[in-house]
């Protein structure tokens, strides 16, 4: 794999060849390598709702699971008519976490997580997981979740360092390892728990929409990237992952 210098060169490359207007950052678990950071206003907040699935349920029910109030293989009707409604008969919430695409899943995954702590997703995840964390700047605004690309960061800088299940500041050790890890056997496509593996080492989840925001990760690599393309105008996504992880610069 490339060095995290030229690999910041071609990525900045790529970006101002396609979308010079998009959001991005490259890095490893001590901070940001390259970036658009310098700029935007630092408390600029983007749209990232494509995004909300991994930014705020996904540790969310990590924190349940590592909490002991779910367990993932569970049928959901355990904990409830309310967890199984609209579920076929022992559907689980593994089952939901390796669903290959589709708002059902997530639909009924925020239920669920209400349902079981009592409180609506956004609060969870703001008192869980981004105030803890310091992303202070991230919540949602008329049903929308907007973060600026400092608190994406935080959270793509935690991936690389989690800490235990006690630890106050969300995303464990234990459930970032079970999350980025293939969970679907030999059924295709190959997912993680609502993150999906990529190449080099790499797993992703993005924006279901072509030219929506994207996050990468490696644990392998000690290494994530972010980019929330200009509206209409994004940069391709696997030529931005091949730039940010190949093993050699592809731009």
């Amino acid at each position: 794999m490339m060095p995290l210098c030229d690999q910041a060169t071609a990525v900045r490359a790529l970006v101002e060849s396609t979308d010079p207007g998009a959001v991005w950052a490259v890095g490893g678990s001590e901070g940001p390598h390259a970036g658009s950071d310098g700029e935007h206003p630092a408390d600029t907040a983007f749209d990232v709702d494509g995004l909300a699935a991994v930014l705020a349920l996904w540790p969310v029910i990590g924190s349940l699971v590592d909490e002991g109030a779910l367990r993932l293989h569970t049928p959901l009707a355990a904990y409830g008519d309310t967890a199984a409604e609209g579920v076929p008969a022992g559907t689980t919430a593994h089952h939901l976490l390796t669903h290959p695409g589709g708002t059902a899943a997530l639909t009924h995954l925020t239920r669920l997580a209400e349902h079981l702590s009592g409180s609506p997703i956004a609060d969870l995840a703001a008192t869980r997981v981004w105030h803890p964390l310091g992303m202070t700047g991230t919540g949602y605004t008329d049903g929308t979740l907007r973060a600026p690309l400092t608190d994406l960061v935080r959270f793509l800088c935690r991936l690389l360092d989690p800490g235990d299940p006690s630890d106050p500041a969300g995303i464990s050790r234990a459930w970032t390892t079970e999350s980025l890890r293939i969970r679907t056997g030999e059924l295709t496509p190959a997912r993680g728990l609502l993150w999906d593996p990529a190449p080099h080492g790499v797993w992703t989840h993005h924006a279901p929409q072509d030219g929506g925001p994207a996050l990468w990760v490696s644990p392998r690599h000690h290494r994530w990237a972010v980019l929330l393309p200009t509206a209409g105008r994004g940069a391709p996504r696997h030529a931005f992952r091949e730039a940010a992880f190949a093993p050699t610069a592809a731009v």
